[in-house]
């Protein structure tokens, strides 16, 4: 049986987390693209907590002339500074199975521009 593009996208988001877990020194910052939202979360995978988490479905988060490119980035600033004032300056990256480019691309410079370091 041929695999689906979702059966596909699991696999590779099994791969990854098999690799990439987060501690409480370096939590692991996840992306969360559906076609319409974008959201982020900076888990502790030792004590299953997120630490801290945004997303473009908040209220007051999406502006009306924005490309979701756009929006990405500026998500990843807002959980860069949300990470700041937590005192989190380095994470691990975990894309969720997705490509690294476009939205996800975004997101990550967004963050890296907040002062995330990863």
């Amino acid at each position: 049986m041929k695999a689906t593009k979702t059966d596909k996208l699991h696999a590779r988001k099994r791969r990854i987390r098999a690799k990439v877990s987060g501690t409480a020194e370096c939590p692991r910052l996840s992306v969360f693209s559906s076609n319409q939202h974008i959201s982020g979360q900076i888990i502790d995978d030792k004590n299953g907590k997120t630490l801290v988490s945004a997303s473009d479905a908040e209220k007051g988060a999406k502006k009306q002339k924005e490309t979701k490119t756009e929006t990405a980035k500026r998500i990843g600033l807002l959980i860069a500074q949300k990470a700041k004032d937590k005192k989190i300056k380095k994470v691990v990256f975990d894309r969720n199975g997705k490509l690294y480019h476009g939205r996800v691309k975004a997101f990550a410079d967004g963050a890296r521009e907040g002062g995330l370091e990863f």
